[in-house]
């Protein structure tokens, strides 16, 4: 459930609540340590595709970890474009950050931010398409 070396469905698990973490959260909430790690130059976090229409989000950060979170409690009371009503799992937010918990875990780093010290990090969402 937790794989994402490898394209996959990201519906998935969510919907049939496959694996426990899933089932109690109904749906991802998770952050994903990332195999560049911390880097001065942003490195490609994150890839996700729609096959139906071509769209492509690509996520690029400094940062070590990337938070996923699937839409967990869309409820369906939420109605779009072309009356699309969205429901569990229908969206998702990747966020590069730092990983949760770092002051009880030191291996994890600080992400501390100190008054009147600057704080930098960057990321680059990078919109395209497969057509």
């Amino acid at each position: 459930v937790f794989d994402f070396t490898r394209g996959r469905i990201l519906s998935d698990g969510i919907r049939d609540g496959r694996g426990p973490q899933i089932a109690i959260g109904r749906g991802w909430d998770h952050n994903f340590v990332l195999d560049k790690g911390a880097s001065a130059e942003p490195g490609l976090a994150a890839r996700v595709e729609d096959p139906a229409s071509g769209r492509v989000l690509e996520v690029l950060t400094t940062e070590p970890g990337v938070q996923f979170y699937s839409g967990n409690f869309l409820d369906g009371s939420l109605v779009g474009k072309s009356g699309h009503v969205y429901r569990m799992g229908d969206g998702l937010a990747l966020e590069p950050q730092k990983f949760p918990d770092t002051p009880n875990q030191p291996a994890f780093g600080s992400a501390r931010v100190e008054p009147g010290k600057p704080y930098h990090h960057r990321m680059i969402y990078r919109v395209s398409t497969t057509r």
